[in-house]
């Protein structure tokens, strides 16, 4: 099985707002994504979205540069923690080793 790596890349985030923009950006989510917990869980649980021809088989997500927006937002990374667990189609991994 190939895995396709997809980076996302929290540098520089500071709030909710943010994180959803980075987020529709950095993993290409349609123009419909709703920029809310409810619609990033459902987007990161649609596997149409991460499955088809130009896609591998699974997809995994390295999240970069998030230890800035855990410690200025604990509660909303709480929740984006939670979010990520729980995506079905595809595999959210955080990337350790500071912030190079």
């Amino acid at each position: 099985m190939t895995a396709r790596v997809v980076t996302l890349d929290l540098d520089g985030v500071t709030d909710k707002a943010g994180l959803m923009d980075r987020c529709a950006r950095d993993l290409r989510l349609p123009d419909w994504f709703g920029r809310n917990w409810d619609a990033l869980a459902d987007v990161l649980s649609d596997p149409g979205l991460w499955s088809g021809e130009q896609r591998a088989e699974e997809t995994v997500v390295v999240v970069r540069h998030w230890d800035r927006y855990a410690e200025a937002r604990p509660d909303e990374w709480a929740t984006a923690r939670e979010v990520f667990a729980q995506a079905s189609a595809l595999t959210v991994a955080l990337a350790l080793g500071g912030s190079s």
